[in-house]
Parts: C-alpha cells; structure tokens; sequence
C-alpha cells in the first residue's frame, strides 16, 4: 500500500509542477514584458559589475591554470565578453548603441572594462524597455537561435549568468569572497 501512494504522489508532482508553469500569472498592469525584461537585467547588472568592480585592477589577466581551465579567457576577457554579447544580443530591438561594439575587444584596463560593462547594460535594459505584449513574441533575426525578442532577451539573461558564475569562482580563486555572497 505504501508504494502505491508514493508511486501515485511521484506520478502527480511533475503534472502538478507542469500546471504551475502553464497557469498564466498576471504582472501587475503596470509592468509591460519590456519592463520586466529590464528589471531582471538591472538585478543582474548589479552583480555583474559589482564582481567586475571586486576585483583588483592586477588580477583582470587572471585566468586558472591548474585544473581543466587551459584556453579559457581571463577575468578581464569574461567581462568584456558579456559587454560585448549585449550589443549582440539587442541589436535587433532598434535601440543604436552609443558606440562600436568591436571596439571593445582593443580594452585593456580595469576603469574601461568597467565602463564598457555598465555601458553595455543600459544599452541591454534600454532594448529590452522596447519589449511589449504586442512584439514580444514576433519574429526577428534570429540570434543564437532565437527568433524573438523575448526569446532573445532570455537568452542574454542566461548567457550573462553563466559568464557570472565563471567570474565568481576566478575571484574565489584569488581569495575574494563575491559581493553578492558578502553577509
């Protein structure tokens, strides 16, 4: 009898889960998908450049090297990597960026990697604010694979994570506890 209720509860959970994300939950009427894609991105931002900013300025050509960790890029590369994926990402959305974004492979310093990154993302969150409910799911050119803006916007989302969870452990390699994980 006992395995046949937890046969039957094990059966129920993932319908019960898989309802939960097919229920539509409503934002509240002020929040159009532009601002919520905006609002997730500057969460983000705020790790993202507070790893960037902790740190130090002589440890941005900090790539491992003991490990599995040979070709990877240096701190400094992860950073501008993302600032430049940003532009990538948006440059659908009919926001102009303020700069080239091939430009950003010539930066070498701490101050400018920092810049770029900030820059980057208010060119991300100001693409986004372009998401409605009428556009959000049109299609556009694809960009890795995604076809449309809340798709791609997505996908940077997690891009951006990833290369995040990369530059957390470069700093805990060089003794950094990140700022996000600061009590």
């Amino acid at each position: 009898m006992k395995v046949k209720v937890k046969c039957i509860l094990a059966a129920l959970v993932p319908l019960f889960l898989t309802a939960s994300l097919v229920v539509p939950v409503r934002a509240s009427a002020a929040e159009s998908p532009g601002e919520a894609y905006a609002k997730l991105l500057r969460g983000q931002e705020k790790e993202f450049v507070s790893a960037a900013e902790a740190m130090p300025a002589d440890k941005y050509n900090f790539a491992p090297a003991s490990g599995e960790f040979k070709g990877v890029r240096t701190f400094g590369q992860q950073v501008t990597h993302v600032a430049q994926a940003q532009y990538f990402f948006f440059k659908g959305f009919g926001v102009t960026p303020a700069i080239d974004p091939k430009s950003l492979s010539n930066l070498t310093s701490k101050d400018e990697i920092v810049k770029a990154i900030k820059d980057a993302f208010a060119y991300a969150e100001k693409s986004a604010e372009t998401v409605t409910t009428q556009n959000a799911f049109d299609g556009i050119a694809e960009v890795d694979g995604a076809t449309t803006r809340a798709t791609i916007a997505a996908v940077s989302l997690a891009h951006t994570n990833d290369h995040y969870g990369q530059m957390v452990v470069y700093l805990r390699l060089n003794g950094i506890i990140p700022p996000a994980s600061r009590k």
